[in-house]
C-alpha cells in the first residue's frame, strides 16, 4: 500500500488549474523528486498535501486514510512534515527554540497545565529539550544551540528548517527546493545529508528541486510537471531523454 496517494488532484484559483489531474503514489521509504519549470505547480502540489490548500477535485490519502481538505496543523499530526522554497524560520528565536517550536504538538500539556507548572510539565518539557538537542547534535548545530536563527549562515538556517521539520516525527518529509542558493559545495552536503535522513530516521522522501545534479543524484524516480499537468514519470535516464521533458524546459523537441 503506498504511503501517500493523490487520485487525479485538481487546485483551480478562478479559471486557473495550478493543478490539473494529477495522480501520485509514493511508497514506504522512497524518494521521489518532483520537477518541473517555473510555475509548473510544484509548490502547489505540496500546498495542497499539507493541507493549505484543499483540493478543487480529486482526493489524497495517507496511510490509507483520506487527508484532503485537513488543517495543515491535523495533516502534520497525521506524519507530514515540510521544508518551504523561502526559509521560513522564527529568525529572532534560538536554533533551539525553533526545533523545540516544532514538538508542541507532542508535548500533550493542556492549557490550565501551561498556566499551572508541575513536575509532570517540567518532565515532559526537559524530555522534548533533551530530543531538541539530541538532533541539533546529530547536523552540527548544537554549538549554536543559543545563537539567534537569523544569526546563522544560509546553509546552516537550511538545515536547521530540516531539523525542526524531523521534530515532528514525520513519516513523510517534503522538501522544497532545499538547495536553492546553496553553492556547489554546499549541495553536495545537502545530498549527504538528504541521504543520511532517509536511511537513519526510515523517511520517505517527496523532494521539488531545480538543481538536476541533486535530483539525477538522489532520486530512482522522478515526475515532471508542466502548466499543473504531469507529463512524465521514469527514471533519471528515461526523463532525461523524453521528448516532452526537453520541450517543457527548452521549449522545443529537438
Amino acid at each position: 500500500m503506498p504511503l501517500l496517494e493523490l487520485r487525479d488532484c485538481t487546485v483551480r484559483f478562478g479559471g486557473l488549474a495550478a493543478v490539473d489531474g494529477v495522480s501520485l503514489a509514493v511508497g514506504p521509504g522512497e524518494l521521489l523528486s518532483v520537477i518541473g519549470p517555473n510555475g509548473a505547480g510544484k509548490t502547489t502540489l505540496f500546498n495542497l498535501i499539507t493541507g493549505v490548500y484543499a483540493p478543487t477535485s480529486g482526493g489524497i490519502r495517507f496511510e490509507g486514510a483520506p487527508i484532503s481538505g485537513l488543517p495543515p496543523y491535523l495533516v502534520s499530526q497525521r506524519g507530514i512534515a515540510r521544508t518551504f522554497q523561502n526559509i521560513r524560520l522564527f529568525k529572532q528565536l534560538s536554533v533551539l527554540d525553533n526545533v523545540r517550536a516544532a514538538t508542541c504538538g507532542r508535548a500533550r500539556i493542556g492549557l490550565t497545565q501551561c498556566f499551572l507548572p508541575s513536575a509532570r510539565v517540567e518532565a515532559a518539557e526537559q524530555r522534548l529539550a533533551d530530543e531538541c538537542r539530541e538532533l541539533l547534535g546529530l547536523f552540527g548545530l548544537l554549538d549554536r544551540a543559543g545563537v539567534t536563527a537569523s544569526s546563522l549562515p544560509y546553509g546552516d538556517q537550511r538545515r536547521l528548517e530540516i531539523v525542526r521539520a524531523l521534530a515532528t516525527r514525520p513519516k513523510l518529509l517534503l522538501l522544497d527546493e532545499p538547495s536553492a542558493g546553496m553553492n556547489a559545495g554546499e549541495t553536495l552536503a545537502l545530498m549527504s545529508l538528504i541521504q543520511r535522513i532517509q536511511s537513519e530516521f526510515a523517511l520517505t522522501i517527496l523532494l521539488i528541486e531545480h538543481d538536476m545534479r541533486v535530483v539525477m543524484g538522489l532520486s530512482p524516480r522522478i515526475i515532471v510537471l508542466d502548466y499543473g499537468k504531469q507529463i512524465a514519470e521514469g527514471s533519471p535516464a528515461r526523463i532525461r531523454h523524453d521528448p516532452r521533458v526537453i520541450e517543457a524546459y527548452l521549449g522545443e523537441s529537438e
